[in-house]
């Protein structure tokens, strides 16, 4: 990153605004600000221009310089200060700001970031703290490949991440020619305006080698002309960026004990499993591409495609949901269109893309009816894994039953274990029976593994009896081939499902013997209350409804006194609920809690728990975002984060 001012190399003593194309404009700033104006005046007759990036907002100055009237948009390619400082300075002049998607919450909840971001013992190299200081409202955030119109001009928009996680290029045409505003992607042919900033997490390599293949997607698109943020106009684009992703390469691997080959990483992504099942070998969580004869496909889980690795944090900035993999199935495999998705579970590993997919393919995504609502309302139980919003389901698929997509049927199982809310799909593809299982096991019998590893987590709502029933499942549907999330393909033997039993019997034995079932009906994760939605948005003075889900351990019947705990000052109707429990049953408590107001952002309400003559006490938690309703944040967010 750059703190200077000062224009330094072939810049130095330049004009403080020059024009670089056709009624396309350079300001000297923080960073170069681009400003591109309207081919025609507005219906008030005004010229109007968009900004990209912003400076310190000198731009503002200088409009009658470039024969424009009105700057009507910014557009920011990325969070970093030295594009954004001015932005106070737009929002107070009417500029509407437009930001990339993945790095929103950089510009208009940035007061958060510098609320939580961890800085003792810290591991975490993303340059986010070279931030905005204060918030900026946002207007929107920029459509990821697709065109569309700001100001008067026509602009498209690609991912090109490596300088941040969230970095984008916009494209503009102007007289037959196709210009590039690249950030810090570049700085001039085969060099970067920094390298400490494509650092995102202490010993990996995630950002270089994002910014490698973020240079060869963007030779595909045969510009003209690249502008960026520090640097001069290069002419050559293909030079330029091929240069520097020769450069690049050979940096990613001096710091790799192997090569890596991001080429072919690019072009290459799929291998067939069978001639109609294609395993993608560049994403994370690993996805399936379902074929059909005449040209859609479907995917089977879609999360971080193209991945080189994740960097450190869990913020919405450091997670990029991208389509890179997508150009590679079509010119190989002759694909058409994304039609359908399916999710096998709903961490957001398997699911970050579903909802770019939607938005740019048009794709459907089908879910399981376990997972769906896990989907559509990701906050209402304190589950881990989970993607940041909410994902819509066009299709809920009933468990244990069979759906047609094209010349393909797809049964659904049940397959709880990794996480209660997964499943399996049984699928006969070119005379082979496939069975997709998600992450349900770990080593998927690596030769010289003489045990299966079993991958739970009790915070996925692990029962101690899953894998004995997945085994079961596997003895049944006696799949030729069993393909994972994590894993190569498993071609199925004997000696394989015999482990997968063994494997079963064991969690089940081991958890019999440590757990004091015989005085008490306990679950593997010990939970017996749980407080819904864990967690929400209300704003002061408001009113909302939680529920208490209560589980009696008893193999008799019992009363159970449930008694909500909340922050001084706010009220709840009622204020405790008696239930009465079946035995090994359960019950529900509904709360309808008035929000008081909140001496900090985040509150925490409870429920005091009682089952018989078991005093659990504040059992369960829920949290509760409290602030007013945000202005000028896009339909549909607020209280999703």
């Amino acid at each position: 990153m750059s703190t200077t001012t000062t224009p330094v190399g072939p810049a130095a003593g330049a004009p403080a605004v020059c024009e670089v194309a056709p009624g396309v404009f350079r300001v000297r700033d923080t960073c170069h600000v681009y400003v591109v104006r309207a081919e025609v005046p507005d219906a008030q007759g005004r010229r109007t221009a968009v900004a990209v990036d912003f400076g310190d907002g000198t731009v503002l100055d200088h409009l009658a310089e470039m024969g424009v009237d009105v700057l009507t948009d910014v557009l920011l390619t990325h969070h970093h200060r030295d594009q954004a400082q001015g932005l106070p300075r737009a929002a107070a002049a009417g500029v509407r700001i437009h930001v990339p998607p993945v790095e929103r919450e950089l510009f208009d909840e940035v007061d958060e970031m510098w609320r939580t971001r961890p800085v003792a013992n810290d591991y975490n190299l993303r340059q986010d703290r070279f931030s905005l200081l204060e918030p900026v409202p946002v207007d929107g955030v920029v459509p990821e490949y697709r065109t569309a119109e700001f100001g008067g001009v026509r602009v498209r928009t690609l991912p090109t991440p490596g300088h941040t996680v969230g970095s984008v290029t916009y494209l503009v045409e102007r007289d037959g020619r196709r210009l590039g505003f690249t950030g810090d992607l570049v700085h001039s042919p085969g060099k970067v305006w920094s390298l400490a900033a494509t650092q995102w997490s202490y010993v990996e390599n995630e950002g270089p080698a994002m910014s490698v293949l973020s240079c060869y997607l963007l030779m595909d698109e045969r510009l003209d002309l690249l502008l960026p943020s520090h640097g001069e106009p290069m002419e050559d684009p293909q030079h330029a960026l091929g240069l520097l992703a020769t450069n690049l390469r050979a940096y990613v691997d001096s710091r790799r004990p192997q090569a890596w080959d991001l080429r072919t990483r690019l072009t290459e992504p799929y291998a067939r499993v069978t001639d109609h099942l294609l395993i993608n070998l560049s994403s994370l969580a690993t996805s399936y591409v379902l074929l059909s004869d005449d040209g859609p496909a479907l995917l089977v889980d879609y999360g971080y495609d193209m991945t080189t690795g994740l960097p450190s944090g869990t913020d919405r900035a450091a997670r990029r949901p991208w389509l890179a993999s997508l150009p590679a199935l079509r010119r190989q495999f002759g694909v058409t269109s994304v039609e359908v998705a399916l999710t096998t579970h709903y961490h957001d590993d398997h699911v970050a893309g579903l909802n770019l997919l939607r938005e740019v393919e048009g794709t459907q995504v089908w879910a399981p009816e376990n997972v769906a609502p896990v989907l559509e309302a990701p906050h209402e139980q304190d589950l881990p894994c989970q993607w940041y919003d909410p994902v819509p389901v066009d299709r809920v698929l009933p468990l244990g039953g069979t759906v047609r997509w094209r010349e393909h049927a797809i049964t659904v199982h049940p397959l709880p274990g990794h996480t209660l809310y997964q499943a399996a799909f049984e699928i006969a593809v070119d005379g082979v029976r496939v069975l997709v299982t998600g992450d349900q096991q770990d080593t998927m019998g690596v030769p010289g593994v003489r045990r299966e590893v079993l991958n739970y987590q009790y915070r996925n709502l692990f029962r101690m009896d899953d894998y004995r029933d997945s085994a079961a499942l596997l003895r049944r549907v006696a799949p030729g081939v069993v393909v994972s999330g994590h894993w190569e393909p498993r071609w199925v033997d004997e000696p394989w499902l015999t482990m997968v039993e063994q494997a079963g019997e064991d969690v089940a034995r081991l958890h019999r013997a440590l757990l004091p079932l015989e005085e008490l009906a306990l679950p593997a994760d010990g939970v017996l209350a749980r407080l819904a939605p864990y967690r929400s948005g209300v704003a002061p003075g408001a009113t909302a409804r939680w529920v208490a889900a209560v589980q009696n351990p008893w193999s008799h019947p019992v009363a159970a006194r449930v008694r909500v705990v909340l922050p001084l000052g706010w009220h709840a109707r009622p204020d405790e609920v008696l239930l009465d429990l079946p035995a090994g049953g359960r019950g529900e408590a509904g709360f309808d809690v008035t929000v008081g107001p909140a001496a900090a952002p985040r509150q925490r309400l409870a429920v005091d728990v009682t089952v018989g003559d078991l005093r659990l006490g504040q059992h369960a938690e829920a949290l509760v975002d409290v602030r007013a309703p945000r202005g000028r944040r896009r339909p549909g967010t607020e209280g999703e984060r």
